[in-house]
């Protein structure tokens, strides 16, 4: 990396870093702390709330999905708007109305200690994991990327990040976030445009979209109502609608963002910029992957994008069968673009017959590719039988090392270090707020001074910072990162929504039914989630937030309803 691109990278991160610290300066309170000075306008809280969703996982491994898979994920955001528009109306003036700190305080007003305990319990124990993903996936890449140390790596994003957090709490991170949004939708779009300008000449943005929906990566939307399937339409607006109502609605590290607003009115439009501007957002994110798989269409990838993997090959008995592996690979790549070429030209001609003919020829050396990557990936495995053979995360990261000029490097991976900063930091001081009001504030040391929780909200996230690294740095890599991240919130997201649901819609259930009805819930949402692992049955994860959710409300029906 060149000298300019460090100094893009670092210099971006110090002002935005500076920049926080500077804003909260005078913050000297604990509800200034926890939920800022709600003075915030709508439109820096539509991009803190977007910022605390796009983790760096979102611009790793979102382009590799589609690079692999086409727009399909791009389902997963369908029912965000129809969530938006349903907390605005119903759940907002709740919030505001009872002037609160977290979401689990109304719960004990409406039920009792106990399920506002457990839900609160819940939180703590699903975000506290993804906080050290959050972490960990952008570190484990970009170290292996940059050439630097994992654990350096993963202790230089969580310090930054725990440093501007415990300084300035929800403030801070509202308002660097605001910042952090800026960089990663400029980065974004500004990629998108050199990597069409990086197209071959004779090749139009026509004729390349036009290639990229004949292979199949532009359909969007499935109708098929299929269970095998983690991305349709039905999984987006049924088990979609239900993870971002959890998420937004009574996750805390979302929570917190629109309770700092100015007004009810503030909050409202924040959110619903959010539903109106995310969904973009992420068609961006997916698309610049397309880009970069028709990029490589033309410009020979490398055999494995994990270029520490290979490296390791390399360095073993098996070079000699990597580099027969490599000759059959760059045969495939000529012959595939070739082929592709000679699509462009029948799709331009209008002849049908060799179009199909040439889709056909295309699958056949696609999967010749497919096959030489996988033996590829069964030597990797034999060197290092701990090594993730799985590539797609490291995609996009590999073109903006190679590829990208100069200057674009470090602003690029400003963005991902940035989205790392932003999502850790709403994680932390969400995790720190939840500790000290719904569980160190309520039940171990109430009727202390304002001062004493202040430092107290300041240990928490100190604690839970320590805790995101420590399990950052003795986590693994999964098959990809964006999925286990929401994996990890549908197993406990319906449950907690179930609970928020009795309470709005079901007035006569009372603490004790909704409370053995969450834990019930919970056994069985994870059971779920562990046979479909097993392979005994094949349920989308994105459904556990329905099923969580409805078998709490359904519980809550056949129980007694006193306490």
């Amino acid at each position: 990396m060149s000298t300019i691109d460090w100094i893009i990278m670092l210099g971006t991160l110090l002002v935005i870093v500076l920049y926080g610290v500077w804003k909260t300066r005078n913050v000297d309170s604990v509800k200034s702390y926890l939920l800022g000075d709600k003075d915030l306008p709508w439109w820096t809280i539509g991009l803190s709330v977007m910022a605390t969703q796009a983790s760096a996982i979102t611009f790793l491994s979102t382009p590799g999905k589609a690079y692999d898979d086409g727009l399909g994920f791009a389902q997963f955001y369908f029912g965000l708007p129809v969530a938006m528009v349903f907390l605005c109306i119903f759940v907002l003036p709740i919030y505001y109305r009872l002037n609160i700190y977290t979401a689990y305080e109304y719960l004990e007003g409406r039920f009792d200690l106990k399920t506002r305990t457990l839900t609160a319990i819940l939180f703590l124990v699903q975000r506290g994991l993804a906080a050290g993903i959050t972490i960990f996936a952008p570190a484990i890449i970009l170290s292996n990327i940059l050439g630097w140390d994992l654990n350096l790596t993963i202790l230089f994003i969580g310090l930054i990040v725990i440093f501007y957090t415990v300084l300035g709490g929800t403030k801070a991170v509202s308002v660097t976030q605001k910042q952090q949004m800026i960089i990663i939708l400029s980065g974004l779009i500004v990629a998108a445009i050199i990597i069409t300008g990086q197209l071959p000449s004779d090749i139009s943005f026509a004729d390349a979209l036009n290639v990229a929906g004949k292979m199949e990566k532009l359909e969007v939307v499935n109708f098929d109502f299929d269970l095998s399937n983690r991305y349709t339409f039905w999984t987006g607006m049924l088990g979609g609608t239900f993870l971002f109502l959890s998420y937004f609605g009574t996750d805390q590290s979302q929570v917190q963002r629109y309770l700092s607003g100015k007004s009810l009115s503030e909050s409202r439009l924040g959110l619903l910029f959010n539903g109106l501007v995310k969904v973009p957002m992420q068609f961006l994110v997916l698309f610049t992957g397309i880009l970069v798989f028709l990029f490589f269409q033309f410009t020979k990838p490398p055999i494995h994008f994990n270029k520490a993997n290979l490296d390791k090959v390399e360095n073993s008995t098996y070079q000699v069968e990597l580099e027969q592996y490599q000759s059959d690979f760059d045969a495939v790549f000529e012959k595939k673009e070739a082929e592709i070429r000679n699509l462009v030209n029948a799709i331009n001609s209008e002849n049908t017959a060799e179009i199909t003919q040439s889709q056909s020829r295309i699958s056949s050396l696609m999967r010749q590719d497919s096959v030489i990557r996988a033996n590829v990936d069964g030597i990797i495995a034999k060197v290092d039988p701990q090594a993730k053979t799985k590539d797609s995360d490291y995609v996009f990261i590999n073109y903006v090392m190679n590829y990208l000029p100069i200057g674009m490097v470090g602003l690029l991976l400003a963005v991902i270090f940035s989205a790392a900063m932003s999502s850790t930091a709403s994680e932390l001081n969400a995790l720190a707020t939840t500790t000290v009001v719904d569980i160190y504030k309520r039940s171990i040391a109430p009727e202390k001074s304002d001062k004493h929780y202040l430092n107290a909200s300041k240990g928490f996230t100190i604690l839970w910072g320590a805790i995101a690294l420590s399990f950052a740095l003795v986590a693994d890599l999964f098959d990809n990162l964006i999925e286990l991240v929401n994996i990890i919130g549908s197993l406990f997201y319906g449950v907690i929504l179930g609970v928020f649901m009795v309470a709005f819609f079901m007035k006569k259930v009372q603490g004790n039914t909704v409370f053995v009805a969450a834990i019930i819930t919970q056994f069985i949402v994870t059971s779920i989630y562990i046979l479909d692992r097993m392979g005994y049955i094949e349920i989308p994860y994105l459904f556990l937030n329905l099923i969580g959710c409805v078998l709490v409300m359904i519980f809550c029906l056949f129980q007694p309803s006193k306490t």
